[in-house]
């Protein structure tokens, strides 16, 4: 059951927009004060609690762990694949290009005779070494700023339901091709750092990512071979996720109810490209 609009703490006559990224009372655009990260009351600006992430404090106490774990099985498959007697390398310029297509990667061939797992395991696997360090590259400047700001748990379900929308992205619109990457859900991190930062009154070209995004998907419709329903995919997704946790969440008197809808909607995805890849079969 949705509970009554917040009020901000200091003037009980005004919406709070959002709540302070140090306290978590409620706010109003009067009482918000910007921070490296999303919003402070007075109080807490005045007392010098900015939670300020920094290089140290990233590998210290507030270490992005989920981001790490990600990144860490990302490596480890990759480097397992290349090992494996059921994948084609092909060891080039660029170190060893891994052709992981005839066991793990998104295809509707697959998904459709049953190999749901296809629909996961797809998002961990990478055709080269390049590839693998472009996507942990972008994955660790996005993950280690959002995991801060969201929690770890929030921070996993929404890269978890971003994965499983670009699934429903490629079984939608390449879904004869052989997929793989871990983009579709760095998208979903954009998607979900778009949709924090619209519902904070935060102007997204002025603050850079509205470039950013223009960019990258410049990027995705303009080189061939990028799965553009993988990256369109993942991005609905991930701003799906967003709207939930800043916009709905906030109103909700059962804090756990986020949650459950960020994972409804990974698996509304995964239930979708099911279906998608079995209505050719």
């Amino acid at each position: 059951m949705a509970a009554a609009i917040q009020t901000c703490y200091r003037h009980p006559d005004r919406r709070a927009g959002v709540t302070c990224q140090r306290c978590d009372r409620p706010i109003c655009p009067q009482c918000m004060t910007q921070a490296s990260v999303g919003f402070h009351c007075p109080e807490c600006s005045k007392r010098g609690q900015q939670r300020v992430y920094t290089a140290r404090t990233i590998m210290g106490a507030s270490s992005p762990i989920a981001t790490q774990v990600l990144i860490g099985i990302n490596v480890l498959v990759f480097f397992v694949s290349a090992s494996d007697r059921f994948f084609t390398i092909d060891y080039g310029v660029l170190g060893s290009a891994v052709q992981p297509f005839s066991d793990g990667s998104f295809k509707r061939v697959g998904v459709g005779h049953g190999e749901w797992y296809r629909l996961i395991t797809g998002g961990f696997l990478h055709a080269n070494i390049l590839h693998l360090a472009m996507n942990m590259f972008a994955l660790w400047v996005l993950g280690s700023q959002l995991e801060a700001a969201v929690g770890r748990l929030r921070f996993a379900l929404v890269y978890g339901s971003a994965l499983l929308a670009g699934s429903l992205g490629v079984m939608l619109l390449s879904p004869h091709d052989p997929t793989v990457g871990a983009s579709g859900a760095i998208f979903g991190l954009l998607g979900l750092a778009l949709a924090a930062q619209r519902s904070q009154g935060i102007n997204v070209w002025q603050s850079g990512l509205g470039g950013i995004l223009l960019i990258n998907l410049a990027f995705t419709f303009g080189i061939p071979g990028i799965s553009i329903g993988g990256h369109l995919g993942g991005l609905a997704g991930g701003y799906l996720s967003g709207v939930v946790l800043y916009e709905l969440g906030p109103r909700l008197r059962e804090k756990a109810l986020p949650l459950a809808l960020c994972g409804g909607i990974g698996a509304l995805c995964f239930a979708g490209a099911l279906l998608a890849a079995n209505a050719s079969v």
